[in-house]
């Protein structure tokens, strides 16, 4: 049986992008993490990308300002990590 940290390994996210998304379809983060590598696969960048930046809306709209902060960290590192969606994160 797969542990969590070999999943994450070959799920070409982070820990906190599969926090992100499983905080944004309130899911297990088990769960979220294979639908973020199904997305990843499927040219889905831009909808995690979505994820990633309507959950920095809602911290900011709960005024959970250091939450979005980590998020905002996260969404950076994102961007850098798969440099072939900066162009569309620039452009959107």
């Amino acid at each position: 049986m797969l542990t969590y940290e070999e999943c994450l390994e070959l799920s070409d996210l982070t820990a906190d992008e599969v926090d992100a998304i499983a905080e944004h379809e309130h899911m297990d983060p088990m769960i979220a993490m294979a639908l973020g590598h199904y997305i990843l696969t499927h040219d889905g960048d831009q909808k995690i990308r979505k994820i990633i930046m309507e959950d920095i809306e809602k911290a900011q709209r709960d005024r959970n300002y250091a939450h979005a902060e980590v998020l905002q960290k996260v969404l950076k590192h994102f961007i850098a990590t798969h440099p072939e969606h900066k162009a569309q994160a620039v452009a959107a």
